[in-house]
Protein backbone atom coordinates (compact mmCIF):
# COMPACT_ATOMS: atom_id res chain seq x y z
CA UNK A 1 0.00 0.00 0.00
CA UNK A 2 2.93 2.10 0.18
CA UNK A 3 2.49 5.42 -2.08
CA UNK A 4 5.69 7.22 -0.17
CA UNK A 5 3.58 9.17 1.81
CA UNK A 6 1.30 9.07 5.22
CA UNK A 7 -1.95 9.16 5.84
CA UNK A 8 -3.47 12.24 7.05
CA UNK A 9 -3.97 12.81 10.66
CA UNK A 10 -6.76 13.29 12.60
CA UNK A 11 -7.78 14.24 16.39
CA UNK A 12 -11.05 13.01 17.87
CA UNK A 13 -12.94 14.95 20.50
CA UNK A 14 -12.19 11.53 22.96
CA UNK A 15 -9.25 12.82 23.48
CA UNK A 16 -9.92 16.00 24.85
CA UNK A 17 -13.10 15.55 27.41
CA UNK A 18 -15.17 18.20 26.34
CA UNK A 19 -13.08 21.01 24.55
CA UNK A 20 -14.97 23.12 22.70
CA UNK A 21 -14.42 23.13 19.07
CA UNK A 22 -12.48 26.33 18.01
CA UNK A 23 -9.66 25.26 20.83
CA UNK A 24 -10.02 21.60 19.10
CA UNK A 25 -9.54 22.86 15.79
CA UNK A 26 -6.05 25.38 16.97
CA UNK A 27 -5.07 22.17 18.73
CA UNK A 28 -5.03 19.87 15.51
CA UNK A 29 -3.84 22.61 13.84
CA UNK A 30 -1.02 23.53 15.75
CA UNK A 31 0.12 19.70 16.09
CA UNK A 32 -0.22 19.15 11.99
CA UNK A 33 -3.37 17.49 11.89
CA UNK A 34 -5.63 18.56 8.92
CA UNK A 35 -8.62 16.25 10.40
CA UNK A 36 -10.93 16.40 13.23
CA UNK A 37 -14.01 14.02 14.77
CA UNK A 38 -16.30 16.02 16.69
CA UNK A 39 -20.09 15.66 17.84
CA UNK A 40 -22.19 17.97 18.10
CA UNK A 41 -22.46 18.75 21.70
CA UNK A 42 -19.81 19.00 24.71
CA UNK A 43 -19.44 15.35 26.22
CA UNK A 44 -20.04 16.09 29.58
CA UNK A 45 -19.34 12.70 31.50
CA UNK A 46 -15.35 14.29 32.49
CA UNK A 47 -14.52 17.69 32.31
CA UNK A 48 -10.87 17.98 34.09
CA UNK A 49 -10.09 21.38 32.30
CA UNK A 50 -13.27 22.96 33.19
CA UNK A 51 -14.67 23.83 30.30
CA UNK A 52 -17.57 25.62 29.09
CA UNK A 53 -20.72 23.59 27.97
CA UNK A 54 -21.59 24.00 24.06
CA UNK A 55 -23.66 22.99 21.40
CA UNK A 56 -23.57 23.35 17.73
CA UNK A 57 -26.66 21.46 17.43
CA UNK A 58 -28.21 25.14 19.08
CA UNK A 59 -25.36 27.76 18.78
CA UNK A 60 -25.44 29.40 14.88
CA UNK A 61 -22.69 31.85 15.83
CA UNK A 62 -20.05 28.47 17.54
CA UNK A 63 -20.63 27.03 13.84
CA UNK A 64 -19.62 30.28 12.19
CA UNK A 65 -16.60 30.71 14.28
CA UNK A 66 -15.65 27.17 14.23
CA UNK A 67 -15.84 27.45 10.13
CA UNK A 68 -13.93 30.77 10.04
CA UNK A 69 -11.24 29.18 11.76
CA UNK A 70 -11.34 25.67 10.30
CA UNK A 71 -10.91 28.19 6.85
CA UNK A 72 -7.68 30.02 8.79
CA UNK A 73 -6.21 27.04 10.01
CA UNK A 74 -6.49 24.35 7.19
CA UNK A 75 -8.65 21.89 8.82
CA UNK A 76 -11.39 19.68 8.09
CA UNK A 77 -13.95 17.75 9.91
CA UNK A 78 -13.11 13.98 8.50
CA UNK A 79 -15.97 12.86 11.02
CA UNK A 80 -19.11 13.57 13.19
CA UNK A 81 -20.09 11.64 15.97
CA UNK A 82 -23.73 11.40 17.38
CA UNK A 83 -26.07 9.32 15.27
CA UNK A 84 -27.26 6.00 16.94
CA UNK A 85 -29.65 3.56 15.51
CA UNK A 86 -32.04 2.71 18.28
CA UNK A 87 -34.94 0.23 17.98
CA UNK A 88 -37.14 3.08 19.20
CA UNK A 89 -35.66 6.11 17.04
CA UNK A 90 -36.75 7.17 13.56
CA UNK A 91 -33.38 7.90 11.20
CA UNK A 92 -35.60 11.12 9.80
CA UNK A 93 -34.78 12.34 12.98
CA UNK A 94 -31.63 13.18 11.98
CA UNK A 95 -32.00 15.47 9.92
CA UNK A 96 -31.45 18.62 11.22
CA UNK A 97 -28.22 17.49 12.56
CA UNK A 98 -27.41 16.31 9.14
CA UNK A 99 -27.89 19.56 7.56
CA UNK A 100 -25.37 21.04 10.73
CA UNK A 101 -22.78 18.45 9.37
CA UNK A 102 -22.89 19.28 5.74
CA UNK A 103 -22.98 23.39 7.40
CA UNK A 104 -19.66 22.45 8.49
CA UNK A 105 -18.21 20.73 5.85
CA UNK A 106 -18.31 17.37 7.61
CA UNK A 107 -16.40 14.50 5.20
CA UNK A 108 -18.71 11.96 6.89
CA UNK A 109 -20.92 10.92 9.73
CA UNK A 110 -19.96 7.75 12.22
CA UNK A 111 -23.68 5.86 12.21
CA UNK A 112 -23.83 3.25 14.92
CA UNK A 113 -27.09 0.44 15.48
CA UNK A 114 -27.89 -0.91 18.85
CA UNK A 115 -30.64 -2.72 16.99
CA UNK A 116 -30.63 -6.60 17.78
CA UNK A 117 -33.01 -6.79 14.40
CA UNK A 118 -30.76 -7.12 12.06
CA UNK A 119 -32.84 -6.66 8.89
CA UNK A 120 -34.24 -3.39 10.95
CA UNK A 121 -30.66 -2.05 11.68
CA UNK A 122 -30.20 -2.25 8.10
CA UNK A 123 -32.78 -0.70 7.42
CA UNK A 124 -31.79 2.15 9.25
CA UNK A 125 -28.53 1.73 7.71
CA UNK A 126 -29.95 2.07 4.13
CA UNK A 127 -32.15 5.60 4.57
CA UNK A 128 -29.63 7.50 7.09
CA UNK A 129 -26.76 6.52 3.79
CA UNK A 130 -29.08 7.93 1.42
CA UNK A 131 -29.82 11.09 3.80
CA UNK A 132 -25.93 11.70 4.02
CA UNK A 133 -25.78 11.25 0.28
CA UNK A 134 -28.03 13.91 -0.82
CA UNK A 135 -25.89 16.38 1.41
CA UNK A 136 -22.76 14.84 -0.28
CA UNK A 137 -21.74 13.38 2.99
CA UNK A 138 -20.44 9.84 3.69
CA UNK A 139 -21.04 7.23 6.04
CA UNK A 140 -19.27 4.97 8.49
CA UNK A 141 -20.02 2.78 10.80
CA UNK A 142 -18.18 0.87 13.28
CA UNK A 143 -17.05 -2.47 13.46
CA UNK A 144 -17.34 -4.03 17.36
CA UNK A 145 -21.25 -2.80 17.81
CA UNK A 146 -23.91 -3.90 16.95
CA UNK A 147 -24.98 -5.91 13.73
CA UNK A 148 -21.07 -4.91 13.07
CA UNK A 149 -19.84 -6.37 15.65
CA UNK A 150 -17.02 -8.52 13.64
CA UNK A 151 -16.18 -7.84 10.55
CA UNK A 152 -17.16 -10.93 8.41
CA UNK A 153 -21.09 -9.58 10.05
CA UNK A 154 -20.30 -5.92 9.17
CA UNK A 155 -19.41 -6.77 5.42
CA UNK A 156 -22.45 -8.73 5.31
CA UNK A 157 -24.21 -5.80 6.39
CA UNK A 158 -22.29 -3.46 4.04
CA UNK A 159 -23.45 -5.85 1.08
CA UNK A 160 -26.89 -5.46 2.03
CA UNK A 161 -27.02 -1.75 2.21
CA UNK A 162 -25.70 -1.27 -1.09
CA UNK A 163 -25.05 2.57 -0.93
CA UNK A 164 -21.53 3.53 -2.25
CA UNK A 165 -20.97 6.49 0.56
CA UNK A 166 -21.44 3.22 3.47
CA UNK A 167 -18.06 2.19 4.15
CA UNK A 168 -16.20 0.38 7.48
CA UNK A 169 -14.89 2.51 10.32
CA UNK A 170 -12.19 0.73 12.19
CA UNK A 171 -11.67 1.50 15.89
CA UNK A 172 -8.06 -0.07 16.31
CA UNK A 173 -8.83 -1.16 20.33
CA UNK A 174 -12.38 -2.59 19.41
CA UNK A 175 -11.12 -4.12 16.49
CA UNK A 176 -8.56 -5.99 18.18
CA UNK A 177 -9.57 -6.48 21.45
CA UNK A 178 -13.13 -8.41 20.37
CA UNK A 179 -11.26 -11.29 18.04
CA UNK A 180 -10.60 -9.07 14.40
CA UNK A 181 -7.09 -10.16 12.65
CA UNK A 182 -4.65 -8.29 10.79
CA UNK A 183 -5.43 -11.69 8.21
CA UNK A 184 -9.24 -10.69 8.00
CA UNK A 185 -7.87 -6.74 7.46
CA UNK A 186 -5.64 -8.16 4.50
CA UNK A 187 -8.47 -10.48 2.76
CA UNK A 188 -10.38 -7.49 2.20
CA UNK A 189 -10.88 -4.76 -0.41
CA UNK A 190 -8.75 -1.83 1.33
CA UNK A 191 -11.34 0.74 -0.22
CA UNK A 192 -14.07 -0.36 1.83
CA UNK A 193 -11.97 1.31 4.71
CA UNK A 194 -13.47 4.83 5.42
CA UNK A 195 -11.75 5.84 8.60
CA UNK A 196 -9.68 4.75 11.23
CA UNK A 197 -9.54 5.92 15.16
CA UNK A 198 -6.07 5.13 16.28
CA UNK A 199 -4.86 3.96 19.54
CA UNK A 200 -2.88 1.21 21.10
CA UNK A 201 -4.20 -1.03 24.50
CA UNK A 202 -2.94 -4.38 26.00
CA UNK A 203 -4.17 -7.13 24.09
CA UNK A 204 -5.64 -8.18 27.78
CA UNK A 205 -7.35 -5.62 29.65
CA UNK A 206 -6.06 -4.41 32.92
CA UNK A 207 -9.67 -2.55 33.67
CA UNK A 208 -12.86 -4.77 35.03
CA UNK A 209 -15.12 -2.88 32.89
CA UNK A 210 -14.87 -2.29 28.84
CA UNK A 211 -16.56 0.42 28.22
CA UNK A 212 -14.70 2.57 31.26
CA UNK A 213 -11.11 1.90 29.21
CA UNK A 214 -12.48 2.90 26.02
CA UNK A 215 -13.64 6.14 27.23
CA UNK A 216 -11.02 7.13 29.50
CA UNK A 217 -7.65 5.42 29.41
CA UNK A 218 -6.48 4.31 26.15
CA UNK A 219 -2.61 3.95 25.26
CA UNK A 220 -0.84 6.22 22.71
CA UNK A 221 -0.18 4.42 19.66
CA UNK A 222 2.82 1.68 19.43
CA UNK A 223 3.23 1.56 23.67
CA UNK A 224 0.67 -1.24 23.60
CA UNK A 225 0.55 -4.79 22.41
CA UNK A 226 -2.30 -4.62 19.26
CA UNK A 227 -0.80 -4.91 15.64
CA UNK A 228 -0.82 -1.34 14.54
CA UNK A 229 2.38 -1.51 11.97
CA UNK A 230 0.77 -4.63 10.20
CA UNK A 231 -2.57 -2.87 10.08
CA UNK A 232 -1.24 0.70 9.07
CA UNK A 233 0.43 -1.27 6.40
CA UNK A 234 -2.51 -2.66 4.55
CA UNK A 235 -4.34 0.67 4.70
CA UNK A 236 -4.89 2.87 1.70
CA UNK A 237 -3.34 5.88 1.75
CA UNK A 238 -6.22 8.72 1.11
CA UNK A 239 -8.00 6.99 4.57
CA UNK A 240 -7.56 9.51 7.40
CA UNK A 241 -6.17 8.50 10.57
CA UNK A 242 -7.31 10.18 13.41
CA UNK A 243 -6.24 9.25 16.95
CA UNK A 244 -8.66 8.21 19.80
CA UNK A 245 -6.61 8.51 22.98
CA UNK A 246 -8.31 9.63 25.95
CA UNK A 247 -5.80 9.49 29.12
CA UNK A 248 -7.80 10.38 32.54
CA UNK A 249 -4.85 9.07 34.45
CA UNK A 250 -2.45 12.15 32.71
CA UNK A 251 -4.85 14.83 32.79
CA UNK A 252 -5.48 13.77 36.81
CA UNK A 253 -1.94 14.27 36.97
CA UNK A 254 -1.93 17.66 35.28
CA UNK A 255 -0.89 16.74 32.23
CA UNK A 256 -2.78 19.43 29.84
CA UNK A 257 -4.68 18.21 26.64
CA UNK A 258 -2.46 19.99 24.38
CA UNK A 259 0.69 18.03 25.46
CA UNK A 260 -1.33 14.28 26.23
CA UNK A 261 -2.12 14.74 22.22
CA UNK A 262 0.67 15.77 21.09
CA UNK A 263 2.71 12.59 22.37
CA UNK A 264 0.08 10.36 20.77
CA UNK A 265 0.02 12.32 17.15
CA UNK A 266 3.96 12.16 17.21
CA UNK A 267 3.89 8.71 18.16
CA UNK A 268 1.25 7.44 15.33
CA UNK A 269 2.87 9.55 12.76
CA UNK A 270 6.34 7.57 13.66
CA UNK A 271 4.08 4.05 13.05
CA UNK A 272 2.50 5.68 9.94
CA UNK A 273 6.20 6.17 8.23
CA UNK A 274 7.62 3.10 9.35
CA UNK A 275 4.25 1.26 7.80
CA UNK A 276 5.83 2.94 4.54
CA UNK A 277 8.80 0.54 4.63
CA UNK A 278 8.90 -2.60 3.14
CA UNK A 279 9.43 -4.62 6.29
CA UNK A 280 5.71 -3.57 7.13
CA UNK A 281 4.37 -3.76 3.78
CA UNK A 282 5.28 -7.56 3.81
CA UNK A 283 4.15 -7.79 7.20
CA UNK A 284 3.59 -11.39 8.60
CA UNK A 285 -0.63 -11.28 8.47
CA UNK A 286 -1.08 -13.47 11.45
CA UNK A 287 -0.15 -10.89 14.26
CA UNK A 288 -2.05 -11.59 17.48
CA UNK A 289 -5.32 -10.37 17.83
CA UNK A 290 -7.42 -10.56 21.00
CA UNK A 291 -10.15 -13.10 21.51
CA UNK A 292 -12.52 -14.36 24.37
CA UNK A 293 -11.49 -10.92 26.48
CA UNK A 294 -14.05 -10.17 28.84
CA UNK A 295 -15.67 -6.73 27.65
CA UNK A 296 -16.76 -5.44 31.13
Amino acid sequence: MSSGRINELGVERLCLFGMPPVEHVSLAADLGCTGIGIGLEAMRYYNPDNYPDWSLRDDPALRREMIAAMRDRGVRVTLCEGFGLTPEGNPYDFAGDLDIAAELGSERINAVSSDRDRQRAIDGFATIAEMAAQRGIEVTSEIGMGPMSRLPKALAVLDQVGAENFRLLIDTMHYFRLGGSIAEIAAIDPQLIGYVQLCDAPLVSPIESYMEEALHEREAPGSGELPLREFLALLPRDVVVSVEVPQRSLAEAGVPARERVRRCVEAARALLTESLCPQADNAIIDAPSAKDVPHG
